[in-house]
Protein backbone atom coordinates (compact mmCIF):
# COMPACT_ATOMS: atom_id res chain seq x y z
CA UNK A 1 0.00 0.00 0.00
CA UNK A 2 1.42 3.35 -1.07
CA UNK A 3 1.57 5.98 1.64
CA UNK A 4 -1.23 8.51 1.41
CA UNK A 5 -3.57 6.30 -0.65
CA UNK A 6 -7.23 6.69 0.29
CA UNK A 7 -9.73 3.89 -0.16
CA UNK A 8 -12.77 6.14 0.31
CA UNK A 9 -15.39 5.76 -2.42
CA UNK A 10 -17.11 8.76 -3.99
CA UNK A 11 -20.82 8.78 -4.77
CA UNK A 12 -23.34 10.88 -6.65
CA UNK A 13 -25.42 11.68 -3.59
CA UNK A 14 -27.71 10.30 -0.91
CA UNK A 15 -29.33 6.92 -1.46
CA UNK A 16 -33.04 7.40 -0.70
CA UNK A 17 -34.73 4.86 -3.00
CA UNK A 18 -35.55 1.52 -1.33
CA UNK A 19 -33.89 -1.40 -3.11
CA UNK A 20 -36.34 -3.52 -5.08
CA UNK A 21 -35.37 -6.53 -2.97
CA UNK A 22 -35.81 -4.77 0.36
CA UNK A 23 -39.06 -6.65 1.06
CA UNK A 24 -37.25 -10.01 0.98
CA UNK A 25 -36.32 -10.77 4.58
CA UNK A 26 -33.76 -13.35 3.55
CA UNK A 27 -31.74 -10.94 1.41
CA UNK A 28 -28.46 -9.68 2.88
CA UNK A 29 -27.62 -6.05 2.27
CA UNK A 30 -24.23 -4.48 2.94
CA UNK A 31 -23.44 -1.17 4.58
CA UNK A 32 -20.80 1.28 3.40
CA UNK A 33 -19.30 1.03 6.88
CA UNK A 34 -18.43 -2.64 6.38
CA UNK A 35 -14.73 -2.99 5.65
CA UNK A 36 -12.29 -5.62 4.47
CA UNK A 37 -8.97 -4.88 6.20
CA UNK A 38 -6.05 -4.14 3.94
CA UNK A 39 -3.76 -6.14 6.22
CA UNK A 40 -5.19 -9.39 7.54
CA UNK A 41 -2.30 -10.10 9.92
CA UNK A 42 -2.51 -8.51 13.37
CA UNK A 43 1.16 -7.56 13.26
CA UNK A 44 0.60 -5.56 10.08
CA UNK A 45 -2.72 -3.73 10.20
CA UNK A 46 -2.10 -1.93 13.49
CA UNK A 47 0.48 0.20 11.71
CA UNK A 48 -1.83 1.16 8.80
CA UNK A 49 -4.57 3.53 9.94
CA UNK A 50 -6.65 6.16 8.17
CA UNK A 51 -7.31 9.77 9.20
CA UNK A 52 -9.86 8.58 11.78
CA UNK A 53 -7.34 6.21 13.33
CA UNK A 54 -9.09 3.14 11.94
CA UNK A 55 -7.27 0.29 10.16
CA UNK A 56 -7.07 0.81 6.40
CA UNK A 57 -9.64 -1.19 4.47
CA UNK A 58 -12.07 -1.40 1.57
CA UNK A 59 -15.84 -1.11 1.34
CA UNK A 60 -17.48 -4.51 0.98
CA UNK A 61 -19.14 -4.92 -2.42
CA UNK A 62 -22.74 -6.02 -2.74
CA UNK A 63 -26.35 -4.75 -2.74
CA UNK A 64 -27.33 -1.75 -0.63
CA UNK A 65 -30.66 -1.42 1.17
CA UNK A 66 -31.21 2.01 -0.34
CA UNK A 67 -30.05 3.00 -3.80
CA UNK A 68 -29.52 6.16 -5.84
CA UNK A 69 -31.12 5.31 -9.18
CA UNK A 70 -34.60 4.12 -10.01
CA UNK A 71 -33.99 1.10 -12.24
CA UNK A 72 -36.99 1.51 -14.53
CA UNK A 73 -35.78 4.99 -15.52
CA UNK A 74 -32.07 4.15 -15.88
CA UNK A 75 -29.87 3.97 -18.93
CA UNK A 76 -26.69 1.92 -18.72
CA UNK A 77 -23.75 1.50 -21.10
CA UNK A 78 -21.11 -1.24 -21.18
CA UNK A 79 -17.76 -1.23 -23.00
CA UNK A 80 -14.71 -3.50 -23.18
CA UNK A 81 -11.17 -2.19 -23.66
CA UNK A 82 -7.66 -3.47 -24.28
CA UNK A 83 -6.51 -6.98 -25.15
CA UNK A 84 -8.74 -10.01 -25.10
CA UNK A 85 -9.10 -12.11 -21.98
CA UNK A 86 -11.20 -15.18 -21.10
CA UNK A 87 -14.47 -14.09 -19.51
CA UNK A 88 -15.21 -10.73 -21.13
CA UNK A 89 -18.51 -11.94 -22.51
CA UNK A 90 -19.42 -13.53 -19.19
CA UNK A 91 -19.02 -10.17 -17.44
CA UNK A 92 -21.14 -8.42 -20.07
CA UNK A 93 -23.84 -11.07 -19.64
CA UNK A 94 -23.77 -10.81 -15.85
CA UNK A 95 -24.20 -7.03 -15.85
CA UNK A 96 -27.08 -7.17 -18.33
CA UNK A 97 -28.95 -9.91 -16.45
CA UNK A 98 -28.49 -8.22 -13.08
CA UNK A 99 -29.68 -4.83 -14.33
CA UNK A 100 -32.57 -6.30 -16.31
CA UNK A 101 -34.06 -8.75 -13.85
CA UNK A 102 -33.01 -7.45 -10.44
CA UNK A 103 -33.20 -3.70 -10.99
CA UNK A 104 -35.67 -3.67 -13.91
CA UNK A 105 -33.32 -1.52 -15.99
CA UNK A 106 -34.33 -2.26 -19.59
CA UNK A 107 -32.27 0.37 -21.41
CA UNK A 108 -28.79 -1.09 -21.70
CA UNK A 109 -26.36 -0.06 -24.45
CA UNK A 110 -23.33 -1.93 -25.69
CA UNK A 111 -20.57 0.43 -26.83
CA UNK A 112 -18.63 -1.01 -29.76
CA UNK A 113 -14.82 -1.23 -29.74
CA UNK A 114 -13.97 0.22 -26.34
CA UNK A 115 -13.50 3.91 -25.67
CA UNK A 116 -13.35 4.52 -29.41
CA UNK A 117 -17.06 3.70 -29.44
CA UNK A 118 -17.61 6.99 -27.61
CA UNK A 119 -16.24 9.10 -30.46
CA UNK A 120 -18.58 11.55 -32.13
CA UNK A 121 -18.50 9.51 -35.34
CA UNK A 122 -18.43 6.05 -33.72
CA UNK A 123 -20.44 3.04 -34.85
CA UNK A 124 -24.05 2.60 -33.79
CA UNK A 125 -24.62 1.61 -30.17
CA UNK A 126 -25.94 -1.94 -29.63
CA UNK A 127 -29.07 -2.42 -27.53
CA UNK A 128 -28.53 -5.26 -25.08
CA UNK A 129 -31.11 -7.57 -23.53
CA UNK A 130 -31.22 -11.08 -22.01
CA UNK A 131 -31.75 -12.72 -25.39
CA UNK A 132 -28.72 -10.95 -26.87
CA UNK A 133 -26.42 -12.14 -24.07
CA UNK A 134 -27.99 -15.55 -23.38
CA UNK A 135 -25.14 -17.78 -24.63
CA UNK A 136 -22.21 -15.38 -24.93
CA UNK A 137 -20.60 -16.42 -21.62
CA UNK A 138 -19.37 -19.63 -23.27
CA UNK A 139 -17.67 -17.75 -26.14
CA UNK A 140 -14.15 -16.32 -26.05
CA UNK A 141 -13.34 -12.71 -26.85
CA UNK A 142 -15.89 -9.90 -26.58
CA UNK A 143 -19.08 -9.58 -28.59
CA UNK A 144 -18.84 -5.79 -28.24
CA UNK A 145 -15.36 -5.62 -29.73
CA UNK A 146 -12.40 -3.87 -28.16
CA UNK A 147 -9.60 -1.45 -28.94
CA UNK A 148 -6.76 0.47 -27.36
CA UNK A 149 -6.54 4.20 -26.98
CA UNK A 150 -9.33 6.71 -26.50
CA UNK A 151 -10.69 10.00 -27.85
CA UNK A 152 -10.50 13.15 -25.69
CA UNK A 153 -12.31 12.84 -22.38
CA UNK A 154 -14.71 15.71 -23.07
CA UNK A 155 -15.73 14.05 -26.34
CA UNK A 156 -16.51 10.79 -24.56
CA UNK A 157 -18.53 12.50 -21.83
CA UNK A 158 -20.40 14.51 -24.49
CA UNK A 159 -21.38 11.22 -26.15
CA UNK A 160 -22.53 9.74 -22.84
CA UNK A 161 -24.58 12.87 -22.17
CA UNK A 162 -26.14 12.69 -25.63
CA UNK A 163 -27.11 9.07 -24.98
CA UNK A 164 -28.52 10.10 -21.58
CA UNK A 165 -26.49 7.38 -19.87
CA UNK A 166 -26.83 7.14 -16.08
CA UNK A 167 -24.18 4.48 -15.48
CA UNK A 168 -21.12 3.40 -17.41
CA UNK A 169 -19.47 0.01 -16.93
CA UNK A 170 -15.86 -0.23 -18.08
CA UNK A 171 -14.33 -3.69 -18.45
CA UNK A 172 -10.60 -3.26 -18.94
CA UNK A 173 -7.08 -3.17 -17.51
CA UNK A 174 -5.11 -0.54 -15.62
CA UNK A 175 -5.02 1.82 -18.61
CA UNK A 176 -8.78 1.49 -19.01
CA UNK A 177 -9.23 2.26 -15.32
CA UNK A 178 -7.13 5.41 -15.75
CA UNK A 179 -9.47 6.37 -18.58
CA UNK A 180 -12.45 5.66 -16.35
CA UNK A 181 -11.01 7.86 -13.63
CA UNK A 182 -10.58 10.69 -16.13
CA UNK A 183 -14.20 10.28 -17.26
CA UNK A 184 -15.34 10.31 -13.63
CA UNK A 185 -13.42 13.49 -12.92
CA UNK A 186 -15.05 15.19 -15.93
CA UNK A 187 -18.46 13.90 -14.82
CA UNK A 188 -17.93 15.45 -11.38
CA UNK A 189 -16.68 18.70 -12.90
CA UNK A 190 -19.86 18.98 -14.94
CA UNK A 191 -22.09 17.95 -12.04
CA UNK A 192 -23.60 15.04 -13.97
CA UNK A 193 -25.54 12.18 -12.40
CA UNK A 194 -23.46 9.45 -14.05
CA UNK A 195 -21.96 6.49 -12.17
CA UNK A 196 -18.65 5.15 -13.52
CA UNK A 197 -17.80 1.59 -12.47
CA UNK A 198 -14.86 -0.57 -13.54
CA UNK A 199 -14.53 -4.34 -13.71
CA UNK A 200 -10.75 -4.94 -13.79
CA UNK A 201 -9.54 -7.13 -16.65
CA UNK A 202 -5.95 -8.25 -16.93
CA UNK A 203 -4.72 -11.62 -18.01
CA UNK A 204 -1.44 -10.73 -16.23
CA UNK A 205 -3.22 -10.49 -12.84
CA UNK A 206 -1.24 -7.33 -12.10
CA UNK A 207 -3.87 -4.79 -11.00
CA UNK A 208 -3.22 -3.51 -7.45
CA UNK A 209 -5.73 -4.43 -4.73
CA UNK A 210 -7.14 -7.26 -6.84
CA UNK A 211 -5.87 -10.68 -5.74
CA UNK A 212 -7.41 -12.44 -8.72
CA UNK A 213 -8.61 -10.99 -12.01
CA UNK A 214 -11.22 -12.78 -14.08
CA UNK A 215 -9.95 -15.10 -16.80
CA UNK A 216 -6.68 -15.61 -14.96
CA UNK A 217 -7.47 -19.13 -13.80
CA UNK A 218 -8.40 -20.15 -17.35
CA UNK A 219 -5.24 -18.55 -18.70
CA UNK A 220 -3.00 -20.39 -16.22
CA UNK A 221 -4.63 -23.69 -17.12
CA UNK A 222 -4.09 -23.14 -20.84
CA UNK A 223 -0.55 -21.85 -20.30
CA UNK A 224 0.35 -24.94 -18.27
CA UNK A 225 -0.75 -27.09 -21.21
CA UNK A 226 1.72 -25.22 -23.41
CA UNK A 227 4.53 -25.73 -20.90
CA UNK A 228 3.74 -29.45 -20.89
CA UNK A 229 3.84 -29.44 -24.70
CA UNK A 230 7.27 -27.80 -24.60
CA UNK A 231 8.39 -30.51 -22.19
CA UNK A 232 7.27 -33.24 -24.62
CA UNK A 233 8.96 -31.50 -27.53
CA UNK A 234 12.25 -31.06 -25.66
CA UNK A 235 12.22 -34.68 -24.58
CA UNK A 236 11.78 -35.85 -28.17
CA UNK A 237 15.20 -34.68 -29.37
CA UNK A 238 18.78 -35.03 -28.06
CA UNK A 239 19.64 -31.93 -26.04
CA UNK A 240 16.20 -30.48 -26.64
CA UNK A 241 15.23 -27.02 -25.44
CA UNK A 242 11.58 -26.05 -25.08
CA UNK A 243 11.15 -22.27 -24.89
CA UNK A 244 7.74 -20.77 -24.05
CA UNK A 245 6.87 -17.06 -23.91
CA UNK A 246 3.81 -16.13 -21.88
CA UNK A 247 1.98 -12.91 -21.04
CA UNK A 248 3.17 -10.53 -18.33
CA UNK A 249 4.52 -7.08 -19.19
CA UNK A 250 5.31 -6.03 -15.64
CA UNK A 251 4.34 -9.02 -13.50
CA UNK A 252 5.22 -12.69 -13.63
CA UNK A 253 2.11 -14.19 -12.04
CA UNK A 254 0.81 -16.13 -15.02
CA UNK A 255 4.29 -17.40 -15.92
CA UNK A 256 5.09 -18.46 -12.36
CA UNK A 257 1.74 -20.16 -11.80
CA UNK A 258 1.90 -21.94 -15.16
CA UNK A 259 5.32 -23.26 -14.14
CA UNK A 260 3.90 -24.53 -10.84
CA UNK A 261 0.80 -26.01 -12.47
CA UNK A 262 2.89 -27.83 -15.05
CA UNK A 263 5.78 -28.95 -12.88
CA UNK A 264 7.84 -29.48 -16.04
CA UNK A 265 9.86 -26.28 -16.29
CA UNK A 266 13.54 -25.80 -15.48
CA UNK A 267 13.64 -22.01 -15.61
CA UNK A 268 11.01 -19.36 -14.87
CA UNK A 269 12.04 -15.89 -16.03
CA UNK A 270 9.85 -12.98 -14.90
CA UNK A 271 10.11 -9.15 -15.01
CA UNK A 272 10.61 -8.88 -11.25
CA UNK A 273 13.80 -10.96 -11.29
CA UNK A 274 16.54 -9.70 -13.67
CA UNK A 275 18.84 -12.32 -15.19
CA UNK A 276 22.04 -12.47 -17.23
CA UNK A 277 22.94 -14.68 -20.18
CA UNK A 278 26.74 -14.75 -19.95
CA UNK A 279 29.08 -15.86 -17.19
CA UNK A 280 29.59 -18.94 -15.08
CA UNK A 281 26.15 -18.67 -13.53
CA UNK A 282 24.33 -16.99 -16.42
CA UNK A 283 21.45 -18.60 -18.25
CA UNK A 284 23.69 -20.12 -20.95
CA UNK A 285 25.85 -21.95 -18.40
CA UNK A 286 22.85 -23.14 -16.37
CA UNK A 287 21.06 -24.44 -19.46
CA UNK A 288 24.21 -26.24 -20.65
CA UNK A 289 24.65 -27.91 -17.25
CA UNK A 290 21.02 -29.09 -17.26
CA UNK A 291 21.30 -30.39 -20.81
CA UNK A 292 24.37 -32.42 -19.95
CA UNK A 293 22.69 -33.89 -16.90
CA UNK A 294 19.13 -34.36 -18.14
CA UNK A 295 19.41 -33.99 -21.94
CA UNK A 296 16.43 -31.60 -22.03
CA UNK A 297 15.47 -28.15 -20.70
CA UNK A 298 12.22 -26.18 -20.55
CA UNK A 299 12.43 -22.38 -20.20
CA UNK A 300 9.30 -20.29 -19.54
CA UNK A 301 9.66 -16.53 -19.89
CA UNK A 302 7.22 -13.67 -19.32
CA UNK A 303 7.00 -11.11 -22.12
CA UNK A 304 8.29 -8.33 -19.88
CA UNK A 305 11.33 -10.18 -18.60
CA UNK A 306 14.87 -9.38 -19.73
CA UNK A 307 14.06 -5.91 -21.00
CA UNK A 308 17.60 -4.77 -20.19
CA UNK A 309 18.65 -6.47 -23.42
CA UNK A 310 16.69 -3.93 -25.49
CA UNK A 311 17.22 -0.25 -26.14
CA UNK A 312 14.22 1.60 -24.83
CA UNK A 313 14.40 4.22 -27.57
CA UNK A 314 13.94 1.49 -30.18
CA UNK A 315 10.76 0.11 -28.62
CA UNK A 316 7.38 1.17 -29.97
CA UNK A 317 4.22 2.22 -28.13
CA UNK A 318 0.71 0.83 -28.49
CA UNK A 319 -2.41 2.91 -29.10
CA UNK A 320 -2.82 3.44 -25.35
CA UNK A 321 0.63 5.00 -25.08
CA UNK A 322 2.20 2.03 -23.27
CA UNK A 323 5.70 1.01 -24.33
CA UNK A 324 5.55 -2.45 -25.86
CA UNK A 325 8.24 -4.73 -24.44
CA UNK A 326 10.97 -6.07 -26.67
CA UNK A 327 10.30 -9.58 -27.94
CA UNK A 328 12.21 -11.50 -25.29
CA UNK A 329 11.00 -14.86 -26.62
CA UNK A 330 12.47 -14.38 -30.08
CA UNK A 331 15.57 -12.79 -28.56
CA UNK A 332 16.25 -15.77 -26.31
CA UNK A 333 15.53 -18.19 -29.14
CA UNK A 334 18.12 -16.55 -31.37
CA UNK A 335 20.73 -16.04 -28.63
CA UNK A 336 20.44 -19.62 -27.38
CA UNK A 337 20.73 -21.07 -30.88
CA UNK A 338 23.71 -18.85 -31.69
CA UNK A 339 25.48 -19.53 -28.41
CA UNK A 340 25.27 -23.32 -28.59
CA UNK A 341 26.24 -23.30 -32.26
CA UNK A 342 29.31 -21.19 -31.44
CA UNK A 343 30.45 -23.49 -28.61
CA UNK A 344 29.86 -26.60 -30.69
CA UNK A 345 27.09 -27.97 -28.50
CA UNK A 346 24.25 -29.17 -30.78
CA UNK A 347 20.76 -28.40 -29.46
CA UNK A 348 17.24 -28.67 -30.87
CA UNK A 349 15.19 -25.68 -29.77
CA UNK A 350 11.40 -25.46 -30.13
CA UNK A 351 9.88 -22.03 -29.49
CA UNK A 352 6.19 -21.57 -28.61
CA UNK A 353 4.31 -18.27 -28.21
CA UNK A 354 0.65 -19.12 -27.39
CA UNK A 355 -0.45 -15.65 -26.24
CA UNK A 356 -3.32 -15.06 -28.67
CA UNK A 357 -4.59 -18.62 -28.32
CA UNK A 358 -4.76 -18.21 -24.54
CA UNK A 359 -6.33 -14.74 -24.71
CA UNK A 360 -9.16 -15.90 -26.98
CA UNK A 361 -9.99 -19.04 -24.99
CA UNK A 362 -13.51 -19.25 -23.47
CA UNK A 363 -13.54 -19.09 -19.65
CA UNK A 364 -13.64 -22.28 -17.64
CA UNK A 365 -16.49 -22.92 -15.18
CA UNK A 366 -14.70 -21.35 -12.24
CA UNK A 367 -14.03 -18.14 -14.18
CA UNK A 368 -17.62 -18.05 -15.46
CA UNK A 369 -18.89 -18.09 -11.89
CA UNK A 370 -16.37 -15.47 -10.83
CA UNK A 371 -17.26 -13.22 -13.77
CA UNK A 372 -20.90 -13.40 -12.74
CA UNK A 373 -20.04 -12.39 -9.16
CA UNK A 374 -17.98 -9.43 -10.39
CA UNK A 375 -20.69 -8.31 -12.79
CA UNK A 376 -23.42 -8.38 -10.17
CA UNK A 377 -21.24 -6.48 -7.71
CA UNK A 378 -20.62 -3.83 -10.38
CA UNK A 379 -24.36 -3.46 -11.00
CA UNK A 380 -25.03 -3.08 -7.27
CA UNK A 381 -22.36 -0.37 -6.97
CA UNK A 382 -23.72 1.57 -9.95
CA UNK A 383 -27.30 1.46 -8.70
CA UNK A 384 -26.08 2.81 -5.36
CA UNK A 385 -24.70 5.84 -7.22
CA UNK A 386 -21.05 5.11 -6.64
CA UNK A 387 -18.42 6.24 -9.12
CA UNK A 388 -14.75 6.41 -10.00
CA UNK A 389 -14.28 2.91 -8.58
CA UNK A 390 -13.68 -0.68 -9.60
CA UNK A 391 -14.60 -4.05 -8.14
CA UNK A 392 -11.65 -5.49 -6.24
CA UNK A 393 -10.91 -8.84 -4.66
CA UNK A 394 -9.19 -8.83 -1.28
CA UNK A 395 -8.82 -11.64 1.24
CA UNK A 396 -11.64 -13.59 -0.37
CA UNK A 397 -14.13 -10.71 -0.52
CA UNK A 398 -15.29 -8.53 -3.39
CA UNK A 399 -14.62 -4.89 -2.57
CA UNK A 400 -14.91 -1.32 -3.83
CA UNK A 401 -11.57 0.24 -4.83
CA UNK A 402 -11.17 3.85 -6.01
CA UNK A 403 -9.68 4.06 -9.48
CA UNK A 404 -7.37 6.78 -8.19
CA UNK A 405 -5.67 4.27 -5.85
CA UNK A 406 -4.17 2.47 -8.86
CA UNK A 407 -2.13 5.47 -9.93
CA UNK A 408 1.57 4.67 -10.03
CA UNK A 409 1.18 1.14 -8.70
CA UNK A 410 1.65 -2.30 -10.25
CA UNK A 411 0.97 -5.59 -8.52
CA UNK A 412 4.11 -7.74 -8.81
CA UNK A 413 5.47 -11.01 -7.55
CA UNK A 414 7.18 -10.63 -4.18
CA UNK A 415 10.59 -12.25 -4.59
CA UNK A 416 10.71 -12.86 -0.82
CA UNK A 417 7.35 -14.63 -0.73
CA UNK A 418 6.56 -18.30 -0.19
CA UNK A 419 5.00 -18.23 -3.65
CA UNK A 420 8.24 -17.32 -5.42
CA UNK A 421 10.29 -19.72 -3.32
CA UNK A 422 7.91 -22.49 -4.33
CA UNK A 423 8.75 -21.64 -7.95
CA UNK A 424 12.47 -21.81 -7.23
CA UNK A 425 12.05 -25.12 -5.43
CA UNK A 426 10.00 -26.49 -8.32
CA UNK A 427 12.44 -25.46 -11.05
CA UNK A 428 15.61 -25.80 -8.92
CA UNK A 429 16.94 -22.62 -10.49
CA UNK A 430 19.09 -20.26 -8.40
CA UNK A 431 17.58 -17.21 -6.74
CA UNK A 432 19.65 -15.01 -9.06
CA UNK A 433 20.65 -16.07 -12.56
CA UNK A 434 23.88 -14.19 -13.01
CA UNK A 435 27.35 -13.66 -11.50
CA UNK A 436 28.40 -15.02 -8.09
CA UNK A 437 25.55 -17.47 -7.68
CA UNK A 438 25.91 -21.15 -6.96
CA UNK A 439 24.54 -23.47 -9.62
CA UNK A 440 21.49 -25.40 -8.40
CA UNK A 441 21.34 -29.16 -8.62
Amino acid sequence: MKKGVSFEIESLGDTVIPNTASTASYFKFHSDSERVLYHHLLSKFQGEVDEQGLPAGFEVAGPRENIFFQGEKCRAAILTCGGLCPGLNAVIRGIVLQLWYFYHCKQIFGVRYGYNGLRNDSEEIVKLNPDWVRDIHSVGGTMLGTSRGAPPVDEMVNKLEALKVDMLFIIGGDGSMRGGHAIWQEVRRRGLQLAVIGVPKTIDNDIPYVHRSFGYETAVKEAAKVVNAAHVESRGAPYGIGLVKLMGRYSGYITANAVLASGNADFCLIPESPFELEGDNGLFALVKERLRRRRQVVIVVAEGAGQQFFRREELIKDASGNTKPGDIGAYLRDRLNTHFLDVGFPVTLKYIDPSYIIRSTPPNFSDKIYCDHLARAAAHAAMAGKGGMLIGNWHGHLTHVPMSALEGEVRQVDLQSDFWFSVLENTRQPYIIGPSVCVAD
